[in-house]
This record gives structure tokens, sequence and C-alpha cells, in this order.
């Protein structure tokens, strides 16, 4: 039982990286099915825009994925046509461009492990750059090549040219060695760029090592219980309207958050060392909900508008 509650532990420490290697197998179990299943090279003059969308049209859904998935996506933009306070508060109006850039770099790791994947294949680039008509490309790849080279290179993939076939299959190599080049470029630029990321945002932390693990401990704890909280009280709710309704009397009071205070718990998190608060609910519970002459104004029209519908 210990044995199984370390493993459990570990498991849970390492999720993150257990989650990343797993979005990795996935990413490339997805271009393999791709590649053999649904990618035909037409071998035409449609190559390059065929090869180009398969390469970065997944990349590019995968990114909206991650917009959509992130949960701090919604915490920063829910609401903010009605109140654009929320995105730019005062004294704080960069604050959104700074969380916008951090949704969007958590996003781009699935896009990134696509392309990578993809160029490492080299499948959907050699079908994309064999369609080329560029004479400075095709000057470059078929340097040294039969002039059969410069007419039906889009013929490649195919192996339908009239080169000889080990001309056709050096060119193959050389467009997949480029491929794998550049996949091994991005996959450097990458990894370089994530570690200069951190560094730099941990360089420029306000809080000590030990207190980030803690703030990150915590988070996760009550993210944990707030879900099981909301699933309790709508629970409680949803039993007691139910009752009331069938048995047809009046309700008890049910205490629930004000519309301010489901407001002001909603907005994104900013660490003050002045004032030691590990998440907005945090902040809300210790200070107590006061309201700006503003807000207030705000929140009557928005409880104004609900109502009305």
């Amino acid at each position: 039982m210990d044995a199984f509650q370390s493993l459990l532990k570990f498991f849970l420490n390492q999720k993150t990286v257990i989650g990343y290697s797993f979005m990795a197998l996935l990413t490339v179990g997805s271009e393999r099915l791709f590649s053999v299943v649904a990618f035909k090279c037409p071998c035409s003059s449609e190559n390059v825009v065929y090869g180009l969308v398969f390469l970065f049209a997944p990349a590019w859904v995968l990114l909206i994925l991650g917009f959509f998935l992130n949960n701090r996506s919604w915490k920063l933009f829910t609401g903010c046509c009605v109140n654009p306070r929320k995105i730019f508060p005062k004294g704080h109006s960069c604050r959104f461009f700074y969380v916008l850039g951090q949704i969007t770099l958590s996003s781009l790791v699935a896009p990134v492990m696509w392309l990578s994947v993809a160029l490492l294949n080299g499948t959907f680039y050699e079908c994309a750059m064999s369609g080329t008509k560029s004479p400075r490309l095709l000057g470059l790849i078929c340097k040294d090549k039969p002039k059969e080279c410069w007419e039906e290179l889009h013929k490649v993939s195919c192996g339908k040219t009239r080169m000889l076939s080990s001309n056709e299959e050096e060119l193959k190599l050389s467009l997949q060695a480029q491929s794998q080049i550049l996949g091994w470029c991005l996959i450097c630029s990458a990894s370089f760029f994530s570690l200069l990321t951190t560094c730099c945002t941990r360089c420029r932390s306000k809080v000590s090592h030990l207190q980030r693990r803690f703030w990150k401990t915590y988070a996760q704890r009550e993210k944990e219980h707030l879900e099981n909280t909301f699933l309790d009280y709508a629970n409680k709710l949803s039993e007691r309207n139910l009752k009331c309704f069938f048995e047809n009397k009046r309700p008890d009071a049910f205490p629930m958050p004000t519309f301010a205070a489901w407001e002001a718990a909603s907005e994104l998190h900013s660490f003050n060392q002045s004032q030691q608060y590990y998440s907005t609910l945090h902040r809300v519970v210790e200070d107590g909900l006061e309201l700006s002459p503003e807000e207030d104004e705000t929140t009557m029209v928005l409880v104004g508008s609900v109502h009305n519908k």
C-alpha cells in the first residue's frame, strides 16, 4: 500500500512531464496517421498548397484548441466587452498583454510539437517543395541535376519522372534532409526560447523558490476544493429547488456569494509582496468585498441586464 501511494505521489508530482510526454506521443501518432491514411501528394502544380496545408493547418487547429482549453483565456476575456476595466484595470493596463503572452506561449506547445514531428518525417515538406516554381529554389534543388529535374520536380514524390531512379531517390533524400534540418532547428529554437523565458520569469520573480512551490501547491489544492465545492453547492441548490417545486412551497434561504463577489473572485491574480495572497479568492476572503463607485454602477448594470433576460 505504501509503495502504491509513493508511486501515485511520484506520478502526481511529475504530471506536467507526463502530460507533455503524452502530448508528444499523441502528436507522433497523429502525424503518422495523417501521412499514411489521409496524405496523398497530387504530384501537380497543387503540391505547394497541398503540402503546406497539411503542414500548417493542424498546427493552427492545435493553437486554437490550446486557447479554448486554457482556463485563463476565459478568465481573461469573460465579460470584457461589458466591463473593459476587467482586462485593463487602473494601474495594471499592461497586465492584459503579459497574461495573453503567457496563454499564447502555453498554447504554442502542441503546434510546435506537430511542426517538429512533421518536419522530421519530411513527407509534407517534400511534397510542398517539389511543387515550387521559384527559379531560385529550383536552382538550389536541381543544382547539378538533369534538366528533367527542372521540368518534372513536382513528380518526384510519386516516382513518375523520366530521371534515373538514382537521381530521383537522391532528390527525395535531399528534400527530406532539408525538412529534418528545419525540424531540428525548430526544436532547438523552441527549447532555447523556453529556457530563456523561464529564466527571465524566475529572475524577475517577486517570491523565493520555496514560496513559489508553496504557491503552486496552494493553487492546485484550491482548484480541487473549488471544483468539489461547486458540485456540492450545485447539488444542494438543485435539490432544494426541485423539492420546493414539487411540494409547492416557498424555499428556505440559501446563502450564496453576491454578484459582486463572483466578479471579484473571477479576476486574474497578481501577487503583491505587501499582501501575501496566493489567489484572487484568498484576497477576496481576507480583504472582504469593497467596491468603488464605478464598480458599483457596473455591477448594477450587469445585474439589471441579467434580470431582464
